[in-house]
């Protein structure tokens, strides 16, 4: 808005809000916004807003918006909005409902059940995972869902599909209203018999954990409760950084991310409390809450993150979003989200410091992982292992594969299905290899070192070519890798035998897992891969294909659950 009009726009509304006040009638008040708004056109030269710039970037549009061509003679709503931010989140169906009501195109709904062609999630966020069964937090939903792997359905287990407000719960799980769940985690009750009778839910909405019982059980500090009641388990629904002996007393704020240290002496749910920049335990023996790193004291000082490593309440996060639980290490992991790093907390001594990422928000696989970068990282696991974290790279998306042995973190291939043929059955895979590419006679054929390896074992292939001087890929040639292995074909079950290679400038990822039953323990692999490029100086193109042979020997000892195996050649002009 221009500055003059602006300052004149400044009085009127004030005059108008006091007005307001003091009306006594809906019809007064009416009148009011009436009178002003007419007075407002008439002072239209004084009020003329200016077009948005030209550098921003435009999401979920075809283009830039005009305010003038586009967007004269309509409402416009201007709210501010971020992803992570649960309060955010609660102004959706407001927006939604107004949208539905002034737009020709409706929102469309994001919940079905049935089967995994048909369903349907609305922004999933954590998931737990136990044998072939998946529970999802199913966040704008307002659901707890449950994919069977077996199976192939998905049902809905806790909520009812609108955004609850009940902040004690206790009926069964189908008919609670709950909202804005944003992970779960598998636990035990104090008094069942099972495993994992219970799935602990971080709550985002109301800003509490809740528990659904799988089975009958007892919660700590709680009486008897049957197979399939949700209820609250921590936190009073007010959002804040309050800690208590008694569970209910307890304040949290958008609680985001949940893990379980079920050994002495933890025995405990860490919390990612992402509102108030902090991590907290919950007691699973009395349901006491306290503090482990971030925040302050003050419980409705919300503010009091930043990025600082040390102990306790001297170290500072910004919006933690996830925490996984190191069985072997001893150690919890932190996606502190805002600060675009993976923290490592030690609970014992409560010290908190960073493990991955400068604090930069970009994409950068360094050689190490204080050199690496992430873009708002939002969930992570450690494998059963211990070997690897996997890390969601939210805004980068992608995963990205920390070796906590080795400190080498590099990107997790996500296989298209539409572009790799993975074949899954000995009949089929035959044709698919008969139909790979087949290489020039003068491709190169580079005979690599043996690799030891074991029945199971993830090699990662990252192959790097380099054209010659003066040369570019031809994008509209099918350009592409494949794996072969011409004497021992059991190798490639299930496996994605071919991708496309779509830019030279980087590092093609190739992924191989070795079948848990091994037939032989000597076999060789080709990895090969073809290409097109022609020179920019003419329109002279040319194929060239190379091939990598890569022994390995297959024992019976564990090997570390990746391997990393570098493929590099330079082509020549002839």
């Amino acid at each position: 808005m221009a500055a003059g009009g602006l300052a004149g726009l400044l009085p009127a509304q004030t005059q108008l809000e006091y007005a307001l006040l003091d009306a006594d009638t809906p019809q007064e008040k009416e009148n009011l916004v009436y009178q002003y708004l007419k007075k407002m056109d008439s002072r239209e030269r004084d009020l003329t807003v200016p077009e948005l710039g030209g550098d921003l970037e435009w999401l979920n549009t075809e283009g830039p918006i005009s305010l003038h061509k586009d967007l004269c003679g309509k409402v416009v709503v201007l709210d501010f909005f971020t992803y992570c931010c649960i309060n955010c989140l609660h102004l959706l169906p407001d927006l939604h409902a107004l949208e539905h009501q002034y737009s020709d195109k409706g929102p469309n709904s994001g919940r079905r059940d049935g089967g995994f062609s048909e369903a349907a999630f609305n922004s999933p966020q954590g998931i737990a995972i136990r044998n072939n069964v998946i529970y999802v937090a199913d966040t704008e939903n307002h659901l707890i869902r449950k994919i069977d792997l077996e199976l192939e359905v998905v049902t809905t287990v806790a909520g009812i599909g609108i955004q609850g407000v009940d902040k004690e719960g206790g009926a069964k799980a189908e008919e609670q209203p709950i909202s804005s769940p944003w992970d779960a985690v598998f636990g035990n009750s104090i008094s069942g018999t099972q495993e994992d009778d219970v799935l602990w839910i971080a709550m985002a909405g109301t800003h509490q954990v809740w528990a659904l019982m799988l089975e009958d059980g007892k919660l700590p500090k709680g009486s008897d409760l049957k197979k399939g009641v949700c209820l609250r388990f921590a936190g009073s629904g007010n959002e804040e950084n309050r800690n208590n002996a008694y569970p209910h007393k307890a304040g949290f704020a958008q609680p985001s991310g949940l893990c379980l240290a079920s050994e002495e002496p933890w025995n405990c749910l860490f919390v990612a409390d992402s509102e108030s920049s902090t991590v907290r335990t919950i007691s699973l023996k009395d349901g006491a809450v306290k503090h482990l790193v971030g925040g302050e004291r003050d419980p409705l000082n919300l503010f009091a993150f930043g990025d600082v490593d040390g102990a306790g309440i001297n170290a500072k996060l910004q919006h933690p979003l996830g925490v996984t639980w190191d069985k072997k290490r001893k150690l919890l992991y932190v996606a502190d989200s805002y600060n675009h790093k993976i923290k490592v907390v030690d609970p014992k001594m409560k010290n908190c410091a960073t493990l991955a990422g400068t604090g930069e928000a970009s994409n950068i696989i360094g050689s190490s992982f204080t050199q690496s970068t992430f873009n708002e990282p939002g969930g992570l696991c450690v494998e059963e292992n211990g070997h690897l974290m996997y890390v969601a790279d939210t805004n980068n998306h992608q995963i990205k594969v920390l070796d906590l042995d080795t400190k080498i973190l590099s990107m997790l291939p996500i296989l298209n299905p539409e572009v790799c043929d993975v074949p899954d059955n000995l009949p089929v895979q035959k044709d698919k290899i008969r139909n790979l590419p087949k290489l020039p006679k003068s491709a190169p054929n580079i005979q690599l070192p043996s690799l030891t390896v074991a029945p199971g074992q993830t090699i990662q292939f990252l192959l790097k070519l380099t054209l010659p001087p003066d040369s570019k890929l031809n994008e509209e040639a099918p350009n592409s890798w494949f794996i072969t292995a011409e004497d021992n074909t059991w190798l490639l079950q299930g496996q994605c035998l071919s991708g496309e290679i779509k830019d030279v400038s980087c590092q093609t990822i190739i992924p191989f897992q070795l079948p848990r039953s091994c037939l032989s323990a000597e076999a060789i692999l080709a990895v090969r891969a073809c290409l097109y490029y022609c020179s920019k100086g003419s329109s002279a193109c040319m194929m060239k294909g190379i091939s990598f042979s890569q022994p390995l020997q297959i024992g019976s000892t564990n090997q570390s659950s990746l391997t990393q195996v570098e493929l590099i050649h330079t082509f020549v002009t002839n």
